[in-house]
């Protein structure tokens, strides 16, 4: 129990005096970035699976 408490009272000090934590805009800039990404490699792979998914019903409807 007392590593606990120590590793949580380092971590602590740690997040508080040695991080270098950025301006609220440019955090603000940075998540509207992550995102705008996430929605773009979502949307390219939906559209991936949607032409895999027409392109299997089309090559299994010859059957």
């Amino acid at each position: 129990m007392l590593k606990l408490k120590t590793f949580i009272s380092e971590s602590y000090v740690e997040m508080r005096d040695k991080v270098t934590w950025p301006p609220y805009g440019e955090l603000q800039n940075s998540t509207i970035l992550v995102i705008v990404g996430c929605l773009v490699f979502t949307a390219m792979i939906g559209l991936m699976d949607l032409s895999f998914d027409s392109l299997m019903k089309f090559f299994y409807g010859q059957f």
